[in-house]
Formats: C-alpha cells, sequence, structure tokens
C-alpha cells in the first residue's frame, strides 16, 4: 500500500459556547454516560417526513457537529462523543435516511468497521461511501510537498481488495452509492482529459458488480460527451457535487442530461462561489442557515422529484459549508421536494 496522506483531525475543536463552565459540566456528565440522546422530532417534522417516499434519502455528510444540538442532539456533546457514539441519534430523526462516510477517503477501514456502522441503524437506512484517495488521486505528496505518481491509481485490486468487498460485507443492506470522488488531477489531465476517462472506463468497468458506484470529479474539463458516455457504458452514475473549480450543480444536472436515467446521488458540499475554509470559518459551529443558496436548493429538489418519479432512488448528501447547517438544509429540501410532490398529485 502506498503511503496516504496523514489523515486530518475528524474532531477538531469544540465549541464550547458563552457559559464555557456550565457547558463543560454538561459535556462531562453527559460523556460519562457513553450515550447520545436524540433531539425529539417536532409534530411538523414528522408530518413532513411522512409525506416523502421511501426512496429518497436526505442526509449529511458526517455526523460529529456539537452545534446541531437541539436540531438532532438532545444536549451537549463533544465532537469524539458524536463521532463515536452519534449516529444512533443522528439515525432517529425522521428526515435523515443517509449519511456520508468521509473519513474512509483519507484510508480505508475494515470490514469490521464499517459492520459496526450497519448495527446502529434501523432498517432502511443506507450510507453514502467515498473511497479511498489511494484509488481515486493520480498523485502522492510526501510532507515535503514533492508529488510523485500514485501506484494505485484507479488499481482495480487494490479498489476491490481495500474498499469495496470489505463496504459490502460490512455494511450489508445498508451499503448506498459508492463514491469514486476524483481530486483535481493536474493540468496534464486537464489538457487532454481522454486518456483518464479510457483509463476511468477501464477500472469501472472491471468492479465488482451488483454495487452502485457514482463517479465524482473536481475538474470541469473532465465533463465531456465521452465522459458522460464512459458512465452509461459501465451502468455508473455521476455524482452532482459543489466545488470551486465546478461548474454549479444546476450545470451539472444540466449535463446530466447525456447520461441514462438512474439513481441520482448528489453532495452538496460548500455554498456556491465559495472557498472550502471561507465557509467553515463563516459558518462554524453550524448551527443556523447563514447564506441560504435557493437556486441551488431548488435545482436538487427538483431533479429528485424527476428521478422518484422514474422510479429511481435519490440519496443527497449536504454538508454544512453548503449554507451553514445541514440539517437545517435538508430540511428546505424535503420541504421543497414535498411541495413539488404535491403539485403532481391529480385532483380529487
Amino acid at each position: 500500500m502506498p503511503p496516504i496522506p496523514n489523515q486530518p483531525d475528524l474532531f477538531g475543536a469544540s465549541s464550547e459556547g458563552n457559559d464555557a463552565a456550565a457547558k463543560r459540566r454538561k459535556t462531562t456528565t453527559m460523556e460519562g454516560s457513553a450515550k447520545v440522546a436524540a433531539t425529539p422530532a417536532s409534530p411538523e417534522v414528522q408530518t413532513l417526513a411522512m409525506q416523502l417516499p421511501l426512496d429518497l434519502r436526505l442526509g449529511t455528510s458526517s455526523w460529529s457537529f456539537p452545534g446541531w444540538e437541539g436540531l438532532v442532539y438532545e444536549g451537549s456533546y463533544r465532537e469524539t462523543t458524536l463521532a463515536r457514539d452519534g449516529l444512533v441519534a443522528y439515525a432517529k430523526h425522521p428526515l435523515m435516511r443517509t449519511v456520508s462516510i468521509d473519513r474512509t477517503f483519507y484510508a480505508p477501514v475494515s470490514e469490521v468497521e464499517y459492520a459496526r456502522y450497519a448495527s446502529q441503524v434501523p432498517e432502511g437506512f443506507k450510507f453514502v461511501i467515498k473511497a479511498p484517495m489511494a484509488v481515486t488521486s493520480s498523485y502522492l505528496r510526501s510532507e515535503a510537498g514533492v508529488f510523485t505518481d500514485n501506484p494505485t491509481f484507479l488499481d482495480v485490486d487494490y479498489a476491490t481488495d481495500a474498499f469495496v468487498n470489505p463496504c459490502v460485507a460490512g455494511l450489508g443492506t445498508t451499503c448506498g452509492p459508492l463514491v469514486f470522488q476524483c481530486p483535481p488531477q493536474g493540468a496534464r489531465t486537464a489538457s487532454n482529459p481522454d486518456p483518464f476517462i479510457n483509463r476511468l472506463y477501464r477500472f469501472l468497468k472491471a468492479l465488482p458488480t451488483g454495487v452502485l458506484y457514482a463517479v465524482e470529479v473536481r475538474d470541469a474539463e473532465l465533463l465531456t460527451a465521452r465522459f458522460f458516455k464512459c458512465l452509461n457504458a459501465t451502468g455508473v452514475r455521476y455524482c452532482v457535487a459543489s466545488h470551486a473549480r465546478m461548474p454549479t450543480p444546476a450545470e451539472q444536472i444540466a449535463l446530466c442530461g447525456a447520461l441514462e436515467a438512474g439513481p441520482f446521488v448528489v453532495r452538496w458540499s460548500l455554498h456556491t462561489g465559495f472557498k472550502y475554509q471561507t465557509a467553515k470559518d463563516k459558518y462554524f459551529p453550524f448551527n443556523r442557515l447563514v447564506d441560504e443558496d435557493l437556486a441551488c436548493r431548488e435545482s436538487l429538489a427538483r431533479e429528485a422529484v424527476r428521478t422518484l418519479e422514474k422510479g429511481f432512488p435519490v440519496y443527497v448528501v449536504v454538508n454544512n459549508k453548503a449554507e451553514g447547517c445541514a440539517p437545517r438544509s435538508i430540511e428546505k429540501i424535503a420541504e421543497r421536494v414535498a411541495a413539488l410532490r404535491a403539485n403532481l398529485q391529480p385532483a380529487t
């Protein structure tokens, strides 16, 4: 296995709010119980959830955010506690029927770890899982900043053994889309996408069958007719994702008109026009909507409804950096989907 860049701190520093001493005491008491309580859903949210089809799975990018106190979690917890014990409470929220496991991007995890995730969620819940960067990045960067070619880039044997097989075996029926997020591949690929697309085709064609795969890219130059032909030929979905280097999600959805009908996979990670660190600094602690992106939200809701009407499942994962608070964004998307679907129903 090639060297992989160090995994960033998944938990970071916790925020204790205005009354630091009181919050510290409350956190200590709850951590001692090693349990995380779920915030009871309001009657309005419960009613909204009942209006949504089972094939619509909305969720967030990870679940370990103390700022979701009162939205998802009943009480104050440290990020470490939520990362370890918060999934059960998260999955009790009636609108949260999926979540993205992002830590797998930095290093593979074992079948046992996947099975532990699966044991914490109810029937019908499905995970969105990111493939390791060791599979999707064409280069490696050392701590000294030296770039070298990655020997396991789009290596089907490595991807199958280190990612696909443990993931599918461990998650079982909770396994949703496996997303191959390809970081920016460099100027050489951007100026001539065809060799990358050819290699991607051979890789996707050789993967184990019976799994929903999706590809996310961070180079707009890759979104060519040949790229979408590659996905059609391999039965793989395109993952719509927001990123500073990419067209807007609405523009990406329009490009997906070249795809055959199938599941809709979305990772709404960033507010349109923002950079990641800017959004993170502005939106922390992620407990309220700060910059509502109505155009993006509308495009996602409309495509979700179109996909559901065709009989295919929808997976929409939202990051806090999209609008400031992923659970609030999910609620807004759910409201819009319900309204659009209601307009499709024949009058009685």
